[in-house]
């Protein structure tokens, strides 16, 4: 599904990435981790180019991303993103905030085809419900991000991007910014996803999770990938010597 080649990325001079190589298959779950300062989220930032690339190529449904004459936002459809700190917008509702972007997006091809835009309207309100639903937060709906908990608006942020019907969503440490107490709940719906095969690349400082739900981690150290296995593979067997230094302050 994405294809990376030599990816390079400076920040001040120096290498942030430096000539990263990888592929991501279609279905998999990908877990980055790695040392604080490695490059992850600027990796994983540079995927959908909310980071510009300096050098290297970025295939995602062949085309390369990161060529500047390609319309990124034509892409981003379909590259959902989750942030750090949730990113919602707080003078909108939680139901407006999951449909802004299908309504502004699929709205038009909709309205042409001679829907209302009251119609419109109520089709992607529908959607957004069952998606609350799944999650047991449909009594949210009318709510704005700032009545609710930091677990809530991090599960409103991942049902943000799955009402785009990505075929990828990018984490970018989605429960760092969380109390330890409400982490759970966010890797629970992340857990789900996992089960139903979407494609997930994902920065975590989680190990727990990655070992368990992870089909696939890569170990970043100093810009690069330094191992990529199994979870088996990397946690119960590294071959590198910076993820056994690695592993062994954290587990």
């Amino acid at each position: 599904m994405i294809e990376i080649k030599k990816l390079h990325k400076k920040f001040d001079g120096k290498d942030v990435l430096d000539g990263i190589n990888v592929t991501i298959h279609e279905g998999e779950q990908v877990a980055i981790i790695g040392p604080s300062g490695s490059g992850k989220s600027t990796f994983i930032r540079c995927i959908n180019c909310l980071e510009d690339p300096d050098e290297g190529i970025i295939m995602f449904d062949g085309e390369n991303i990161a060529d500047f004459s390609v319309d990124i936002n034509v892409h981003r459809q379909n590259m959902g993103m989750v942030f750090q700190n949730f990113n919602l917008f707080n003078n909108k509702t939680v139901l407006e905030n999951i449909t802004l972007s299908p309504i502004h997006i699929y709205g038009k091809g909709m309205k042409k085809q001679g829907m209302s835009k009251k119609q419109i309207t109520e089709h992607f309100n529908a959607e957004a419900m069952e998606l609350l639903k799944r999650i047991g937060l449909e009594d949210k709906a009318d709510a704005y991000p700032s009545t609710l908990s930091g677990g809530q608006k991090q599960r409103i942020a991942i049902v943000r991007a799955l009402a785009m019907k990505p075929k990828v969503i990018l984490f970018d440490e989605p429960t760092s910014a969380l109390d330890p107490e409400m982490v759970g709940e966010v890797l629970d719906l992340m857990r789900s996803l996992a089960k139903e095969k979407l494609t997930m690349v994902i920065v975590t400082h989680e190990m727990g999770f990655a070992r368990e739900v992870a089909s696939r981690v890569l170990f970043m150290d100093g810009g690069n990938i330094v191992e990529d296995g199994t979870p088996d593979e990397v946690f119960g067997n590294p071959k590198h010597p910076r993820l056994k230094e690695f592993l062994s302050k954290i587990l």
